[in-house]
């Protein structure tokens, strides 16, 4: 056994945590931290974010001792990615906004990015766009709202259509003939609602969801580490205020497979 640790700021790692943990079952032992005394990261000044997550890593990482932490967030990854390798030594695995197979696959040549504001404010997004998307059309668009609705529907809550419409709308333009054909979901929560983001789109479009080749890249990492003995265990979920201890995220991370919620920190 390989033991994993998915890191985010809220829900959306679970898409990624739900991709590993099917292929690596039998190989994996996956805990899941959710930065609930953090979130959202959007509002965060960067040098106070970074430090947030070096320190916090720093202590998590020394109690649950995993073998590969992936950083199920853009934001973070952005922000903190590198500062984190140098700091924990623990192979990362981090998360970036899936431009270049967007490059790949567009045939108009128009590009959506749906992504937090912070994550479509970077140097970091500017220079994926320069290197592999510099022959086409990039709307970005820093959706305010969007991570907060997936998080909700995740736990039950109801989802507003219009809503959602109005959300994703500034990532499609039309220009004669042509029109967005590919849009990026360029945080890990928004694969959480793919169906009702495509659902809410004015067309239909290619939604790219980089959770699968996260999760492949992750298993890789983790199968080059000596393997644990021991069987397969359920691993836990943790959050890092006791106010998200709620009894929906019991019942969710219940329902995700994890043996149980605590808090750490």
């Amino acid at each position: 056994m390989r033991r994993v640790l998915v890191f985010d700021s809220g829900l959306g790692g679970l898409s990624v945590a739900r991709e590993l943990a099917a292929l690596g079952a039998g190989r994996l032992s996956i805990d899941y931290v959710a930065d609930s005394g953090g979130f959202p990261y959007g509002g965060w000044p960067e040098d106070e974010l970074r430090r947030r997550l070096v320190e916090l890593m720093g202590r998590v990482a020394g109690r649950l001792s995993p073998d590969v932490v992936v950083i199920a967030c853009n934001t973070a990854s952005v922000v903190a990615l590198a500062a984190l390798r140098a700091a924990v030594d623990v192979p990362f695995v981090g998360t970036v906004p899936a431009i270049k197979p967007a490059a790949r696959i567009t045939r108009s040549g128009i590009i959506g990015v749906l992504a937090t504001p912070s994550t479509v404010r970077r140097e970091y997004t500017a220079a994926l766009i320069h290197t592999y998307a510099y022959h086409c059309r990039v709307i970005l668009h820093g959706a305010e709202k969007l991570a907060a609705m997936a998080e909700a529907r995740l736990l039950g809550e109801g989802l507003d259509m219009r809503a959602l419409k109005e959300e994703i709308a500034p990532a499609f333009a039309s220009e004669g003939d042509r029109r967005t054909d590919a849009v990026v979901l360029g945080c890990t929560h928004y694969p959480l609602i793919k169906n009702e983001i495509a659902e809410a789109a004015p067309w239909p479009v290619e939604l790219i969801d980089p959770s699968p080749a996260i999760a492949r890249r992750a298993l890789e990492v983790a199968l080059a580490c000596p393997e644990r003995e021991g069987a397969e265990k359920a691993g836990t979920a943790f959050v890092t205020s006791p106010e998200g201890l709620t009894g929906a995220r019991r019942d969710l991370f219940r329902r995700e497979g994890f043996a149980g919620l605590e808090v750490i920190g």
